[in-house]
């Protein structure tokens, strides 16, 4: 077993790092090197703009290649816990944005040439329990007469030719997709740099001030000055940046990836080879990857750290969920064993705008994958002066009680949810 992302296993390594020290003054300078620093960082190289990206390890070392694959349009939430919550207007607007979302990637991937196995396949909120399916009915009423037409609801017998294991229906959104997120980060970060961004790997921003109008950005290998500063640091935001650090959540997921599955086992497990996630509180998402792997993964353990010995607790977890759903890979080869962190709000909506001097585009909440990118193009524009259509424009985020950047009450949360799990 690797405990390594897959994804980043089996992509190629971007080599169009900058050489040489991080120095000189930039238009732009872009912290955090995953999809929506490289997706803003393009957008403001075509615009002919000086843009560096400062990247702490690798391109899409953090979130954006550890994840599941899945690039799901629609909400994390309930359609009718986000109207009231943020009201219709707002609601439809971020759902419309995820949808388009996913436009975003199939054109840039096309027009950049990028060979990341992107497909639209569809994705399944799969019913773990009959009363759950009762409240995904009622939201699927909702989503397909007000916002997306493209959606459908499965009884639990329309289900045998999608998943073999039992659930108890679902709700498809056939907008959805995946792809092989560590050739699309490597294909994104050779894209901004053809462009014209200048990106610099192992370049960690260790201090942050203001010099009159300029920004002066610290790193591991020097230091540099920029007109404007776009922070897209998810959960991995570093305590110099306070105002947000309070904001987010970090919270990891975790995943496993089987060996290869041959075509008889295909057939058995995800004949309808979507993207599927389940209605737990604390559930599991899966799909299969490009060469056949059960992709599986969940928030196994409610921790804030991700390394070797917290994955392989985590896996150990995972597979014995996965035993659960599909009994017939009880025992089953595990070849990848990874996690990372998710950057969460306390209300699971994302953020994006113009604070303290800073632009920034975080909170994705697990939905990262698939609105990243966009949002990041969003941002780069409003940067442009160009039309602001960032959804959650003028939306309050206020610091979460008592949390300064450690979430000491992740257990607590957990065992909260667990709980729910079980009586509901």
């Amino acid at each position: 077993m690797k405990y390594v992302s897959y994804w980043h296993d089996t992509a190629p390594v971007f080599g169009g790092g900058a050489e040489g020290p991080v120095e000189g003054h930039y238009d732009v300078a872009v912290i955090g090197g995953g999809f929506t620093g490289l997706g803003a960082a393009r957008q403001l190289a075509r615009a002919g703009i000086r843009i560096v990206v400062l990247e702490a390890d690798r391109v899409s070392s953090g979130a954006s290649g550890r994840n599941g694959g899945h690039l799901n349009n629609g909400l994390a939430h309930s359609y009718l816990a986000a109207k009231a919550e943020l009201g219709k207007e707002r609601a439809t607007a971020l759902y419309h944005a995820l949808d388009a979302s996913i436009d975003t990637l199939e054109t840039l991937i096309a027009e950049e040439g990028i060979e990341c196995s992107f497909r639209r396949a569809g994705k399944l909120k799969l019913a773990s329990k009959p009363k759950h399916f009762d409240a995904i009915a009622r939201n699927f009423e909702a989503v397909h007469r007000e916002v997306d037409l493209e959606t459908a609801l499965l009884s639990a017998q329309d289900l045998s030719s999608e998943v073999g294991s039992p659930f108890f229906g679902a709700m498809l959104s056939k907008k959805s997709a995946m792809m092989h997120m560590g050739r699309y980060g490597v294909g994104l970060a050779e894209a901004a740099k053809r462009r014209g961004a200048i990106i610099f790997e192992q370049a960690a921003v260790t201090g942050h001030a203001r010099e009159g109008s300029r920004h002066r950005l610290t790193t591991s290998r020097g230091s540099l000055t920029a007109d404007q500063v776009l922070l897209a640091t998810g959960a991995y935001t570093t305590p110099n940046f306070r105002y947000f650090r309070r904001r987010i959540v970090t919270v990891g997921s975790f995943i496993v990836a089987t060996r290869p599955l041959n075509a008889a086992e295909v057939a058995a497990t995800m004949p309808g080879n979507r993207t599927c996630v389940t209605s737990l509180n604390v559930g599991n998402y899966f799909r299969l990857a490009p060469d056949n792997r059960l992709i599986f993964g969940g928030r196994a353990r409610f921790s804030a750290t991700s390394d070797q010995r917290s994955d392989a607790k985590s896996g150990a977890v995972l597979a014995d969920s996965l035993a659960h759903i599909f009994p017939q890979f009880a025992g089953i080869a595990i070849d990848y064993c990874w996690g990372g962190l998710v950057d969460m709000t306390s209300d699971r909506y994302p953020r994006a705008g113009y604070q303290d001097g800073l632009w920034y585009a975080m909170g994705y909440s697990g939905h990262g994958a698939q609105l990243s990118t966009h949002l990041g193009m969003i941002v780069a524009d409003a940067m442009l002066g160009r039309e602001d259509r960032n959804p959650m424009k003028g939306l309050s985020w206020p610091a979460v009680p008592g949390h300064f950047g450690k979430p000491w009450f992740l257990p607590l949360v957990g065992m909260y949810y667990k709980v729910l799990d079980r009586v509901q």
